[in-house]
């Protein structure tokens, strides 16, 4: 079987209880030594560890473990389960599990979809959903999810032994490089009223950090944080106290904003820029050669293309058309700390010349390596073109990203003598 085939997905939950930082009653510690300190402690951990491998086409088995500890009392068990995909309208898994709280278990799913007329589907962004189940916590569960690029909204009744409730929650998505999601939830039932509110970011190539504040009651406030990295879930819920103090949500909203802006700007940015040169280098490294030939190519072009250009250029001072005076391709530096860089841009004069035709220059939505005359001068860096042209015996002037489409002349361009 191909290891990367194999699904592996894990959590590891360590649950803290810092209640002491505002619950704390003093005349209980004046006579123990160290009393001054709150105490903050560890009261329960949950670990657990799935792999889902398939073994057919159909056939899927999973192998999954946990294992849990809570004030000095603890448990785990063992499961394995196979899945078998019978049509594309059902699967059945049966499942095999030991441990030493439950004892031997033995279950068995089966899903089938009766008729295509089983579910409604409003639109493509909402869906609705109704779910039973059976045991000795029944419930009967209902709700509408709605999901766009831009927000996720979900509301959901449930009712059931022991806990009925209500709730709704929405979630914005910014559409930003790092993925940030703010979101809030309430939550109604029987066992009391649940505010939440949080957010998460992603903060490297495979990690995402968020958190997320629940102020309830009788729940009193917790602070809950969460990674997750690849396959992997770390959980930390803190809980802070059990009554409704405002000091304990003002502490649990503003503290980790200070800690991750001071992280993300002491620690991960510039950890994710070294990571980012190192990677750069390598690149540089492993494409040095391939760079050499295609500059030698470009410059070979550039020569056979000198007659040609000539003649482009005799025709349009004639007309007092459209002349390339300088043109400049690569990486350009614009901030001061950093112009000690090595210079990563090429003149690209002539070949950009050679493009003109009855005074227009046209540059599609493309890389401008692979133009004639052109190469890359820094793989896998942001590159530019920087144009000085004169059209009609005047000065103008633009630069252009990359891969963005290009058309001169243009009256935005042209230089202002006064300035």
């Amino acid at each position: 079987m191909p290891v990367s085939l194999v699904i592996p997905q894990g959590t590891i939950s360590v649950g803290i209880d810092a209640t002491d930082l505002f619950d704390r009653y003093d005349e209980e510690y004046e006579d123990v030594p160290g009393s001054s300190f709150p105490q903050i402690e560890i009261n329960k951990m949950h670990i657990s560890q799935s792999i889902e491998a398939p073994l057919t086409s159909t056939d899927t088995a999973i192998l999954s473990g946990n294992l849990s500890t809570q004030n000095g009392n603890g448990g785990g068990s063992i499961n394995l389960a196979l899945r078998r995909v019978t049509s594309a309208k059902g699967w059945g898994e049966l499942e095999f599990g030991a441990g030493d709280l439950h004892g031997p278990l033995f279950g068995l799913k089966i899903f089938r979809n009766l008729t295509p007329r089983c579910f409604i589907t409003t639109n493509c962004n909402t869906m609705g959903y109704l779910q039973w189940r059976w045991g000795i916590q029944s419930a009967m569960n209902t709700s509408i999810v709605r999901d766009t690029k831009s927000s996720h909204l979900t509301l959901a009744m449930q009712l059931g032994i022991p806990h009925s409730f209500m709730m709704v929650s929405y979630q914005h998505k910014f559409q930003d490089e790092d993925q940030t999601r703010v979101k809030g939830s309430l939550k109604v039932g029987f066992f009391g009223t649940i505010v939440e509110y949080g957010a998460e970011r992603k903060i490297s190539r495979h990690s995402v950090l968020g958190a997320t504040v629940s102020v309830g009651v009788p729940q009193g406030v917790s602070l809950k944080i969460k990674l997750n990295r690849a396959s992997q879930t770390y959980f930390f819920p803190v809980h802070l106290t059990d009554q409704l103090l405002p000091s304990a949500v003002f502490y649990a909203t503003v503290g980790p904003l200070v800690i991750y802006f001071a992280m993300h700007r002491l620690v991960i940015k510039p950890y994710l820029r070294a990571q980012k040169e190192r990677e750069l280098e390598k690149q540089r490294e492993s494409t040095a050669s391939d760079i050499l030939q295609k500059k030698q190519e470009a410059e070979a072009a550039v020569r056979l293309m000198q007659e040609s250009v000539r003649r482009i250029i005799e025709a349009e001072e004639a007309r007092m058309g459209l002349i390339v005076v300088n043109a400049w391709y690569g990486k350009f530096v614009n901030d001061n700390s950093r112009k000690n860089e090595k210079v990563k841009v090429i003149d690209v004069t002539v070949p950009l010349q050679c493009l003109v035709k009855d005074s227009k220059l046209i540059l599609t939505e493309a890389s401008k390596a692979g133009l004639p005359g052109f190469y890359d001068p820094c793989v896998g860096e942001e590159k530019s073109l920087k144009v000085l042209y004169q059209f009609r015996g005047v000065l103008h002037q633009v630069m252009s990203a990359d891969n963005e489409a290009l058309r001169i002349p243009k009256q935005s361009h042209r230089i202002d003598a006064d300035g």
